[in-house]
């Protein structure tokens, strides 16, 4: 263990709060326990027009944060569209990558790194790393990959029932899959979230920088007490950000091929999906049949999830793991999962949750356990020892560091 503090720059595309979505969770959860050990500068863009959150300043993740401004184009404006277009014909980025290229970023990486200030230097997920092209440094640079990218442009790919969707997907995946391997190659170590990723990086792109993988976290406290397991309610939950792509599939997917199914072993069933921005698509679901719930951005998950009975995690598509399963858990509710959905946490099925692919088997599954008390009680029990024994925010926060060779 070191006897100084370190001082680690963090870089990553845009502020933490509100925590509204996998990866800005484990960010934040692993920042604040690497703050208490080390001195840590953040260092983000911030959309032009964009106020930060009141919670961001005020947040003891970070001892320094830095906003560098930036201009992003709004989703769904006859700009994006052309924005999309340009990228298509004459960029070698994918857009979800090229969009986050920024001189002024380049630009404060170039000049700080240069005072040979830092001691570690982390770029959280793929999409700052373009940022990071010409640059030296004497400090360790490690890419935190939270996902394998071009894996979920492959799934999302293969499973979009739209010939163009099918077209421009395989497209980007493409893209993702030569500038994924391009972009890993900068850092002297790759960490990701799970063994598969560990696996599909060195095979793949043929990584010898790959350092290993570390557990996803979850604040076992935060999500105390545990729901109690009594008679069903008949509530399903779906948790998640409802502005990505693998998620609004996966709900469609479900409400379309499963729900239906359940709906006719129990009557009285209710949807609700939890999660920030759902487009008009997941909002419409909710208007054309009343046992559906959309509930949008909320400041607390903990109130829904403890109504629900269970939680599905239909995925299609998708990559790294998914840290709302782990939350269900520790919140001790039982979780039906697709194989996809639950890859990378090393769950049991039948001990710890139930995995189930196909539209007939997850409404099977989802259906058998809402009539079941106790084997939900069981499922539940087995997963929050789970989550306990292995799962603290310490543990994953020690084996990040020491795969950084940081302690």
């Amino acid at each position: 263990m070191p006897t100084e503090p370190m001082n680690i720059l963090w870089v990553k595309s845009g502020p933490l709060f509100p925590l509204d979505s996998g990866g800005k969770k484990r960010t934040h959860a692993t920042l604040e326990e690497i703050s208490r050990r080390h001195h840590v500068t953040y260092l983000a863009l911030l959309a032009e027009g964009q106020v930060l959150h009141e919670d961001e300043t005020s947040a003891p993740y970070a001892a320094e944060k830095v906003w560098l401004p930036w201009r992003e184009t709004a989703k769904g404006t006859w700009r994006f569209y052309r924005d999309l277009l340009r990228n298509f014909v004459l960029s070698s980025y994918p857009y979800a990558l090229e969009k986050y290229c920024s001189q002024g970023m380049m630009d404060w990486l170039k000049a700080e790194i240069s005072k040979e200030r830092f001691d570690l230097i982390i770029c959280d997920f793929l999409t700052p790393a373009p940022n990071f092209i010409h640059l030296e440094s004497k400090a360790p640079m490690i890419l935190f990959q939270h996902n394998m990218e071009a894996v979920i442009w492959k799934r999302l790919a293969e499973s979009s029932p739209r010939l163009i969707g099918r077209f421009y997907l395989r497209d980007q995946f493409r893209r993702f899959s030569k500038w994924e391997e391009k972009l890993s190659r900068l850092f002297d170590g790759v960490i990701t979230v799970s063994e598969d990723d560990s696996v599909y990086a060195r095979k793949n792109y043929h990584l010898d920088n790959v350092r290993g993988h570390v557990a996803t976290g979850v604040d076992v406290d935060h999500f105390a007490p545990r729901k109690e397991i009594g008679s069903a309610s008949d509530v399903i939950g779906f948790l998640g950000s409802m502005d990505w792509m693998a998620n609004i599939q996966a709900v469609e997917f479900f409400v379309a091929e499963a729900y239906p199914v359940i709906k006719r072993a129990i009557p009285g069933v209710r949807f609700m999906v939890i999660g920030r921005n759902p487009p008009e698509s997941i909002r419409k679901l909710a208007l054309n049949d009343e046992s559906i719930m959309v509930t949008g951005s909320v400041d607390d998950v903990r109130p829904y999830l403890k109504m629900c009975d269970l939680m599905v995690v239909p995925l299609l598509a998708g990559g790294g793991t998914r840290i709302k399963i782990l939350e269900a858990m520790a919140m001790g509710v039982p979780v039906v999962s697709t194989t996809i959905g639950a890859e990378g946490l090393d769950l049991e099925s039948g001990v710890h949750l139930e995995i189930a692919d196909g539209a007939g088997p997850l409404a099977a599954c989802t259906a058998e356990l809402l009539l079941d008390d106790r084997r939900r009680q069981a499922l539940a029990d087995a997963a929050h020892a789970r989550v306990v024994r292995e799962n603290g925010w310490k543990s994953v926060v020690d084996e990040f560091l020491r795969l950084c060779g940081g302690e």
